[in-house]
């Protein structure tokens, strides 16, 4: 049974820091020219905390320790003085510019024992240093921004929109890209009850924050090892809890650069051994609304742009029904080259077009179909197979972990 329970959470005063000045997005999207804005839009932005910095003699984790404190004292922050689940609701416009929202619930998510199937990944990880967030975890002791879940238990959103449909947000702000956010703080024990247990009936499926619930469940063993075995917060962490229905979800693919290929390789014809190449359109976003109509990937080259169709073979052999498996087969047998994985086909024909990398491949995305057969069946995707949009804010509330 999957555990998630209400938590004691840390949240801004409106007063003294208003939503929609400290909240930042998830830490691994965000550049050095990103956080610099971020830092000098408020100082109590959470940027300060989510990527920290040095200050003085205190290396960066001590120094974000040292900020929730501050903040706390001045009353930038405060404690919820009764334990919560939080809904938090994304309202966006999508690539059709129809509005959508993601609503999910925000809690404390058990941290798994190995092999026990109540906490999913949906994606094979790529070797990563975990060592910061922990280093972060262990300076502040506190869950400074969630993971994203998915459950597989259906009738989650339609629990929430009552909860969202009968009350005022108790916080809102619309972020830089238009997004609006919105946080509902729940107490009602019914309610609650309710929520957590829906979610306990089925394993949740880890979406975004695999580094993270890694370093969690790190972190719960090293505390372990030192309070002889005992259980406490540190066996939970907070994590945004969404219903896995294609009504809630919003799925992009993270497409393929390529760079490092011998002068005067062929890389069209090498791709021909496992696709049926044609001429795409020149347009990247016509070429992007192309692929799904024709069953294709697409290739962006300096010169031109292509349709990928696979081969049956190519078909066969993949792992899974999935471009990322299907471009993994192709991309082995070419001779040894740099991949680097990037969202949005524009940012990637303009890469290719100014010269800083040879090709760039365009993938369809996943459905919300193929991710609940995939989590259904244990499987995992490929590494950098989906991007979700909008992403969850950090700094719509951070979860302490008492006593510790």
């Amino acid at each position: 049974m999957t555990r998630f329970e209400p938590f004691f959470g840390l949240r801004y005063d409106d007063e003294l820091a208003p939503l929609a000045e400290v909240i930042a997005p998830p830490y691994d999207i965000i550049d050095a020219k990103e956080r610099a804005r971020l830092s000098a839009r408020s100082p109590f932005n959470a940027i300060h905390v989510e990527l920290p910095e040095p200050n003085g003699t205190l290396d960066c984790y001590e120094h974000a320790a040292r900020l929730f404190g501050e903040w706390e004292q001045r009353g930038a922050l405060r404690r919820d003085d009764v334990a919560a689940i939080y809904v938090y609701r994304m309202t966006f416009l999508d690539e059709s510019v129809q509005t959508r929202s993601t609503t999910g619930v925000i809690g404390a998510l058990g941290i798994d024992a190995v092999g026990a199937g109540a906490v999913l990944p949906h994606e094979r990880t790529m070797p990563k240093p975990k060592g910061d967030r922990l280093d972060l975890l262990r300076a502040t002791k506190i869950n400074v921004s969630p993971i994203w879940g998915l459950s597989l238990a259906g009738g989650l959103a339609e629990l929430l929109e009552g909860i969202t449909s009968s009350q005022p947000a108790l916080q809102r702000a619309t972020d830089d890209e238009g997004t609006t956010h919105e946080l509902w703080m729940v107490t009602e024990q019914s309610t609650v009850t309710a929520v957590c247990e829906l979610i306990g009936t089925t394993p949740v499926v880890v979406a975004d924050g695999h580094h993270r619930y890694e370093t969690s469940g790190y972190y719960r063993s090293e505390v372990r090892a030192h309070n002889g075995d005992r259980p406490g917060d540190h066996d939970l962490v907070m994590a945004l809890i969404v219903e896995l229905s294609p009504d809630e979800l919003f799925v992009q693919a993270i497409h393929r650069l390529i760079s490092g290929l011998p002068e005067g390789f062929d890389l069209v014809s090498a791709l021909a051994d496992h696709f049926v190449v044609s001429d795409g359109p020149d347009d990247v976003s016509d070429l992007s609304r192309s692929l799904v109509p024709n069953g294709a990937l697409g290739l962006v080259t300096s010169a031109k742009n292509y349709l990928l169709v696979p081969t049956d073979k190519l078909n066969t052999s993949a792992d899974a029904e999935l471009d990322s498996s299907r471009l993994d087969l192709a991309l082995a047998d070419l001779p040894e080259h740099e991949l680097v994985y990037q969202h949005g086909a524009h940012v990637c024909a303009e890469l290719v077009r100014e010269g800083s990398v040879q090709y760039a491949v365009l993938l369809r995305p996943a459905t919300v179909a193929q991710i609940a057969e995939t989590a259904h069946s244990g499987k995992r995707m490929p590494p950098k197979t989906t991007f979700f949009n909008p992403k969850p804010r950090t700094g719509m509330v951070y979860r302490p972990l008492i006593n510790e």
